[in-house]
């Protein structure tokens, strides 16, 4: 099933996918130099030994960023397919059921590719 969205509709998508996109590249960039300074202040001091109580709380941190910056970078994974199906022409149609995805999901996750019954 096809569906061909609103111009003004599609261009206000592309505007929250692409804010979304900047917001998600701005975050694992943060990461990034985070655990780069992290792993900077660890190595040869006396935080890389793994008794120390200091270190293991910085070692915990560190897990714990490159978690979320994991989380940032699949949200962002998803943001990217939805601007290439955009550009396919195949935004709003539900990659599993081939049913077009309501406005106001799309509105909720720009980068929804399934209705909520595909999605399940």
């Amino acid at each position: 099933m096809s569906r061909q969205l609103a111009k003004s509709t599609l261009e206000r998508l592309a505007r929250k996918l692409q804010e979304e996109r900047d917001r998600l590249e701005d975050i694992i960039a943060g990461f990034e130099e985070e655990l780069e300074t992290s792993r900077l202040a660890v190595t040869g001091s006396e935080f890389s030994d793994p008794d120390n109580a200091d270190g293991g709380t910085i070692a915990a941190e560190i897990k714990m960023d490159i978690s979320l910056q994991q989380n940032a970078q699949s949200l962002l994974d998803k943001v990217l397919h939805a601007q290439d199906r955009m550009d396919k022409g195949l935004y709003g149609i539900c990659e599993r059921t081939g049913e077009p995805i309501p406005i106001a999901r799309l509105d909720a996750l720009p980068y929804a590719t399934t209705t909520v019954e595909g999605a399940g």
